[in-house]
């Protein structure tokens, strides 16, 4: 089975090789007649994957972060027979065991950690809060060197303990779900329009390498966003745009998309 060339023309140029990547997991599903999983996916690949997965036959996609909402979640690509399982997607979730009364904890920083420790962002999941208590998902295999590997994160003792899924804290969702109109789909536009910056503002913001489209630094401020794009602004927070609605009368984009903002 190989994948409808015209697809490529959907897509960016330099998604070609994550296509080309998802492609062979989805004939490998096919050849060999069994589940195959992904690492963690950003909204934008999950969107790539399952455009790939529609093209097919007799093969199936299903994702799962740990949470049904979930940012960032795992693809199993399966035969069309089979029935998929929670467990199929083999995550783990770990929490943060810190002392709560004399220490603050951020995303930011455990993120950082994590990755620091040696291994990749791509099997980590989302990393969530309650703004006290501090849980993320990784892929099972990894979990056990994380608990070997972390014991700080910044200045602060801590160690990692595995959780059943029953103790996910209830994540506080900070995105706000906007129907918006806006000028064009440029990165800078959007920012400077979400963010109330000038132009100026967020195209500086470019050129001292603060901004990041889906977690890969992006520095061309008139780069065009398509679905499901993250832009994540360092020290403002960040913006999904998850579909495009057509034209206002007045000749303006219409969107509805995620802000967050710090």
């Amino acid at each position: 089975m190989s994948i409808n060339k015209a697809i490529y023309q959907h897509f960016r140029a330099e998604e070609a090789p994550l296509i080309d990547s998802l492609n062979d997991m989805v004939n490998q599903a096919a050849n060999e007649y069994r589940s195959i999983l992904s690492h963690f996916l950003n909204p934008r690949e999950l969107f790539i994957a399952r455009t790939i997965v529609n093209t097919q036959d007799n093969v199936k996609m299903s994702s799962y972060g740990g949470l049904n909402n979930a940012e960032r979640q795992r693809a199993l690509f399966y035969p069309d027979y089979y029935e998929p399982e929670l467990a199929d997607f083999q995550i783990s979730l770990m929490e943060v065991i810190y002392p709560h009364k004399f220490a603050v904890l951020h995303h930011g920083s455990i993120l950082g950690t994590l990755v620091n420790s040696g291994i990749q962002r791509e099997v980590l999941g989302d990393i969530i809060t309650d703004s006290m208590r501090w849980q993320f998902f990784v892929e099972e295999p990894i979990a056990s060197f994380l608990k070997t590997e972390v014991d700080r994160v910044s200045r602060v003792k801590v160690r990692l303990e595995t959780q059943p899924m029953s103790e996910r804290v209830t994540q506080i969702s900070e995105w706000e779900e906007v129907n918006d109109t806006v000028p064009s789909l440029r990165a800078d536009a959007l920012i400077s329009h979400f963010y109330n910056l000038s132009r100026k503002h967020a195209k500086d913001l470019f050129h001292a390498h603060k901004i990041q489209l889906n977690w890969m630094t992006l520095d061309k401020p008139d780069y065009e966003l398509s679905d499901f794009d993250i832009l994540s602004v360092r020290g403002y927070g960040r913006i999904r745009l998850n579909e495009q609605n057509g034209v206002s009368k007045k000749g303006k984009l219409k969107i509805s998309a995620a802000v967050l903002k710090k």
